[in-house]
């Protein structure tokens, strides 16, 4: 099994693995950036139902969806935003949807200038940035410094699959949740918990054994 041309058969099967993965997930959050999107548009052609309406229908919404997290009356009112924001701009919807939702409204809340904001959406794109990371990087106003230094850039549009930012969309919990997969995957946890147990007998016997 250690024959050099097996390994390499089996590593090709864990890449496309990898890679069918990542595919998936990428298209999983551009599916729920979308909902998202037609959410807020539905929220803001119901204004008129008053201020109460967005918490009558989160109510709803979990009555209806007790298990998901993703419907709360604070991440409404988001959708909402997130909608008025960018509803006249294509490139920016395109954009949006390959960014995780954590993202999104960081750079809602924190960039207001438009420009900008679209500079560092191509910047999480092509550098990977997990939203921690984009955060500190607005904080400290790389825009301006790097701008100064740089009067142009060719970004790069591919996502980088072993980047934070592709463990971010990974690892985004509300896909998860908006397909229910909590139930049918408690073997998988099991599992996981039989593995950590495990790691820390062989860490206990030590590096000898």
């Amino acid at each position: 099994m250690l024959d050099k041309s097996f390994q390499e058969i089996t590593n090709n099967i864990k890449n496309e693995i990898s890679k069918t993965q990542f595919e998936i997930m990428m298209n999983a959050n551009a599916k729920l950036v979308n909902l998202y999107f037609n959410i807020g548009k539905t929220l803001e052609e119901n204004s008129s139902w008053g201020n109460k309406f967005i918490d009558n229908v989160a109510i709803e919404l979990k009555m209806s969806f007790p298990n998901l997290k993703g419907f709360s009356v604070r991440n409404l009112k988001y959708m909402k935003s997130f909608y008025n924001t960018y509803k006249d701009d294509n490139e920016f919807v395109q954009l949006v949807a390959q960014l995780p939702w954590k993202h999104n409204i960081t750079l809602m809340q924190k960039i207001k200038d438009k420009k900008i904001r679209k500079w560092y959406m191509h910047k999480c794109l092509e550098e990977g940035w997990s939203d921690s990371i984009l955060i500190y990087q607005i904080d400290t106003n790389l825009y301006n410094r790097q701008e100064k230094a740089i009067k142009h850039n060719n970004f790069n549009m591919t996502l980088k699959k072993n980047s934070d930012l592709a463990n971010n969309i990974m690892k985004e919990p509300y896909i998860f949740d908006l397909i229910e997969l909590t139930e049918d995957y408690k073997e998988k946890e099991l599992e996981n918990k039989m593995l950590e147990k495990l790691k820390n007998v062989l860490l206990e016997l030590g590096s000898g054994f």
